[in-house]
């Protein structure tokens, strides 16, 4: 009985040993010690690591934009300058590790810079891992990997302000406070900017558009299918009928101002001709040659037309009757017993000879002067016309400097042809920004006037207008509000076609308020510039080119 007792009573202990939890717990936290220790140890060596990372994130950015800015290096100077630039801007303390050298990979467009340091790990050291490597790649590359650049620039009147309002102003000193020469030196310092960009052939094109009322394409392009010369050869639409009593007969083109772009000579059929105009009834007679033709008109005669000189002359052929004798009669001469009597002249328009046009170009017909249609058709085609503000006709000098398309400016040539262009730049005429604007255009696109060829692959297309003044004039009108309609839709045609626009308004002290036509043909508020002063032309170009030519990192 003492035996079965017994015997139960070690059953009832080992069932209680079997489920007992005292000896368990310090053998189990005994054995879990070591992984915890390795746990914590991996967080504090792993945030350690992360810390390293972003140290060296930031020195490989810093190496990598310093590359990027630098241009013409050799592959042995682009790495020593890496290296450079790495250990300069790496601020981890040594005790977390010595960065392996920097690794430079480049390319056209990118610039791939790469490191890694070995780490020594602290609690991790327990289980055998002695170091932890922390590797990191940055690549940069520009923020527009390639540029196309339309400098569209008012060269009016108002330009040579403030050494005078009127025109011409012709090319004043570069020490000048004029915004003409501001102009011309700031824009010399964008054209240095954007060369420092070009690393490579091609990587930016840049063209340039003086505009006034019109835009000069050049001469060289004379022979052209898409140059219009209906309204450049025609005659006066509202002339008067030529006294049959002006002579003496001749032929035309007169030959006593070789050139054609005006008339000299003694102004007749109206006594309150303008001494500077030369109205469609106002018209001239050489005196000697008896060869008669209108000058400018002012626009009061024929609307629309101001400025722009009338490219022909009329001759005048004697009406001659045979009389029996010269008796009495005036005008009249016997020769061998025939006696002729000149009884008056008729005159008829001989247009000048191509050759003694310019270069400057107006306004398409509506629609297509807002567009980028290639010229292909009358409608189309761009007209040719001689204007006061285009030629000197006294001196038969260029006034307004012709366009000069897309040119590489990493070239030396084409370098200083782009600088030859700006210099050229003077100020004379009237302001129509819609035509610099949509010529502007037209050197970012294929096909003629300019040829640019089709957008290469990664290419961005900019294009800057500066103006400091009102629109005042276009082949129509001088109404401001019609002229500013016109700009809108060029405007929106550049946008359309994927241009970012920067505008620039240049307004001396204020006086003329925010230029809503420009600031609404910016691509945004940010990309719209109101100056103040001529000075501030150069800050405000050094900011776009900046901005256009700006690198970044791109991971």
């Amino acid at each position: 009985m003492q035996l079965k007792k017994t015997w139960r009573a070690f059953q009832v202990r080992l069932k209680q040993f079997a489920h007992a939890r005292r000896g368990n717990v310090a053998m189990i936290f005994a054995l879990s010690l070591i992984p915890i220790t390795v746990a914590a140890g991996a967080g504090l060596d792993l945030s350690r690591a992360l810390m390293v990372r972003a140290r060296v994130a930031e020195a490989l950015d810093a190496a990598g934009l310093a590359i990027g800015a630098t241009q013409n290096l050799t592959n042995d100077q682009i790495t020593s300058l890496a290296r450079a630039y790495f250990k300069a801007n790496y601020t981890a303390d040594p005790s977390f590790g010595i960065p392996a050298d920097v690794n430079v990979v480049t390319s056209d467009q990118t610039v791939v810079l790469s490191t890694s340091v070995s780490m020594p790990t602290t609690l991790m050291n327990i289980v055998g891992i002695k170091s932890l490597t922390v590797g990191y790649s940055s690549k940069v590359v520009w923020g527009q990997t390639k540029l196309w650049v339309s400098l569209v620039l008012d060269n009016t009147g108002s330009m040579c302000q403030p050494y005078k309002s009127d025109a011409p102003c012709n090319n004043p000193p570069k020490t000048a406070t004029t915004k003409i020469a501001a102009l011309i030196s700031a824009t010399h310092n964008l054209l240095g900017i954007l060369q420092s960009a070009s690393a490579h052939p091609n990587d930016v094109l840049v063209s340039i558009v003086p505009f006034t009322k019109d835009v000069n394409v050049g001469t060289s392009h004379v022979s052209e299918t898409w140059i219009n010369w209906s309204d450049w050869e025609s005659a006066p639409p509202n002339a008067p009928t030529l006294s049959s009593s002006l002579g003496p007969g001749s032929s035309c083109p007169f030959s006593w101002y070789s050139q054609g772009y005006a008339c000299a000579g003694t102004r007749t059929n109206d006594p309150n001709c303008s001494s500077r105009w030369m109205n469609s009834d106002c018209v001239s007679q050489v005196p000697s040659s008896g060869l008669i033709c209108p000058g400018a008109d002012d626009g009061s005669r024929n609307s629309g037309r101001a400025s722009r000189y009338y490219n022909g002359c009329y001759n005048s052929t004697p009406n001659t009757t045979t009389v029996s004798s010269c008796k009495n009669k005036s005008n009249c001469t016997c020769t061998s017993g025939v006696c002729t009597q000149t009884t008056g002249y008729s005159h008829t328009w001989v247009k000048n000879d191509h050759s003694t046009w310019t270069g400057c170009v107006m306004d398409r017909d509506q629609d297509n002067d807002v567009g980028i249609a290639t010229p292909s058709g009358t409608s189309t085609n761009f007209y040719a016309e001689n204007t006061t503000t285009c030629v000197n006709a006294t001196t038969t000098s260029i006034r307004l400097a012709p366009v000069t398309p897309l040119t590489d400016i990493r070239d030396t040539t084409g370098a200083q042809t782009l600088s030859d262009a700006v210099d050229a730049m003077q100020a004379n005429g009237n302001t129509n920004q819609t035509i610099g604007i949509i010529h502007g255009l037209q050197t970012l696109v294929p096909g003629n006037p300019y040829n640019a060829g089709t957008l290469p692959k990664d290419t961005t297309m900019v294009l800057i207008i500066l103006s400091d003044g009102l629109n005042t004039q276009n082949r129509w009108t001088s109404n401001a509000d019609s002229i500013n309609a016109r700009e809108k839709l060029a405007c929106q045609a550049a946008k359309d076609k994927g241009a970012i626009i920067y505008a620039v308004f240049v307004d001396l002290n204020g006086t003329q308020g925010n230029s809503a036509p420009l600031q609404d043909c910016a691509t945004d508020a940010q990309h719209y510039f109101d100056l103040t002063s001529a000075d501030q032309i150069d800050t405000a170009f050094k900011a776009i080119g900046t901005q256009i030519t700006q690198l970044r990192v791109a991971q």
